[in-house]
């Protein structure tokens, strides 16, 4: 169908109109909703997830043996008090490209920035809490920072200041009317970008309809979660002595108080129920930092391209052995929080750390160092796959474990068909 110059000129403004309309909504958090909850009630409620741009150094990451973990490596000592609690997985991955373009596959399986795992869970049990999911990040890096997906493939922003975070949880009165005024804002936004594209909709090729309306689709989720947001403001806020420090760790060398601060934060999240599902990305950059009074000898990013130089291998395992310390004293505040019926918040919740990248010195996207503790399963073991054999286990079998164990009926993930059964079910 052809269109006049000015029909053409007119299209053009409406669709810039339309797109720039659409660039607030999708700028949006996540949202809030409410419904039925099916899961058993005797297994864990929440899950966590945290994830590393710049990986691990397999080596120093791995137990030597596999089985019963009766020795651990460096890089995991710091969760020894813990071994009945964990499970390390070797040889796991999605069987999928490499380069740090395609890290999101962590979360996502084969093909980067699909519908997370973390998002699948939040759609199935977050839907009885305030936020159905919240996504953070720790520290700084070159590129965007991008974990989480929803089901249309958009990632969700991630908060990065633990101040916003914290008024997030536990708003004062003030906060709460401005949020009101944002959303209801966004909503009224939503309204007028499909009256707009209705009628733009009747210029376009068949090919284009059928693109503007996956696009819809897109909006129709995040018009259910607006909505979904708005009604959960007037429910309960909790309250906390919790005392925030004065400033936020934002600069890059500050990064492992970040992580120390969010742990605290997401500790609270999970324990006043205000939310069942978390993320945390963990990014990475030129930081040099010192740790147990040392300085290292080059920023974490050059580390983590050590080229196998054992100074620097020696001092990216110092690194990763600062993440796997956040991770413990994360570990230790759930264990010791114990609901009535005595099960502690580490037994109710599945925290999972991990990474997209294998190897960051080759830019290896494969055999992806990933740890799982908590949520009641059979833990305290290594278990090992070979990653060069096409037909070993993938690690999307890992992440349906852990959505059957929430009690979620899926038997697929990405790539990957079925749990681990007796393994670590």
């Amino acid at each position: 169908m052809l269109h006049s110059k000015k029909n053409f000129v007119n299209l053009k403004l409406d669709r810039r109109r339309f797109l720039k309309s659409s660039s607030v909504l999708m700028a949006l958090p996540a949202m809030e909703s409410f419904g039925e909850d099916a899961r058993p009630s005797e297994g864990p409620k929440n899950f966590v997830a945290v994830g590393t741009y710049l990986g691990y150094y397999a080596k120093g990451f791995y137990p030597e043996k596999t089985g019963p973990l009766n020795e651990l490596s460096k890089t995991l000592e710091p969760l020894k008090h813990l071994k009945d609690k964990f499970t390390v997985f070797s040889g796991f991955d999605h069987r999928s490209p490499g380069g740090h373009d395609n890290w999101s596959n962590f979360l996502c399986g084969q093909f980067a920035r699909s519908y997370s795992l973390d998002q699948m869970i939040a759609d199935e049990i977050g839907q009885n809490t305030r936020f159905p999911s919240i996504e953070l990040s720790a520290g700084a890096g070159e590129s965007s920072a991008e974990m989480s997906f929803i089901k249309e493939g958009i990632a969700l922003p991630m908060i990065q200041r633990p101040s916003v975070f914290y008024k997030k949880l536990f708003m004062s009165k003030k906060d709460l009317n401005y949020a009101k005024y944002i959303l209801t804002t966004g909503q009224s936004s939503l309204d007028f970008i499909y009256s707009d594209a209705k009628s733009l909709s009747n210029h376009l090729t068949a090919r284009d309809r059928q693109k503007l309306d996956e696009y819809f689709s897109s909006l129709r989720g995040m018009e259910k979660r607006l909505k979904q947001n708005l009604d959960s403001l007037d429910k309960p806020i909790p309250k906390t002595n919790y005392k925030l420090p004065a400033f936020d760790p934002l600069t890059p060398n500050l990064q492992l108080e970040a992580e120390d601060l969010m742990y605290d934060l997401m500790t609270l999240a999970l324990d006043t129920n205000s939310t069942r599902v978390l993320s945390l990305f963990i990014h990475g950059l030129g930081q040099v930092f010192t740790i147990d009074g040392r300085t290292l000898s080059t920023g974490y990013h050059g580390l983590s391209h050590h080229g196998n130089d054992p100074v620097m291998v020696k001092d990216l395992m110092t690194v990763d052995r600062a993440h796997v310390r956040c991770l413990t004293r994360f570990l230790d505040q759930l264990k010791a929080k114990k609901n009535p019926e005595g099960k502690s918040l580490l037994d109710n919740t599945i925290v999972m750390m991990g990474t997209g990248m294998g190897d960051a010195s080759r830019h290896f996207n494969g055999d992806l160092p990933t740890i799982v503790a908590g949520g009641g399963f059979n833990h305290g073991s290594h278990i090992h796959e070979n990653p060069k054999d096409t037909e070993s286990v993938k690690l999307g079998s890992v992440y349906v474990s852990i959505m059957n164990k929430l009690g979620i009926k899926k038997d697929t993930f990405s790539n990957a068909k079925g749990n681990l059964g007796e393994r670590f079910c």
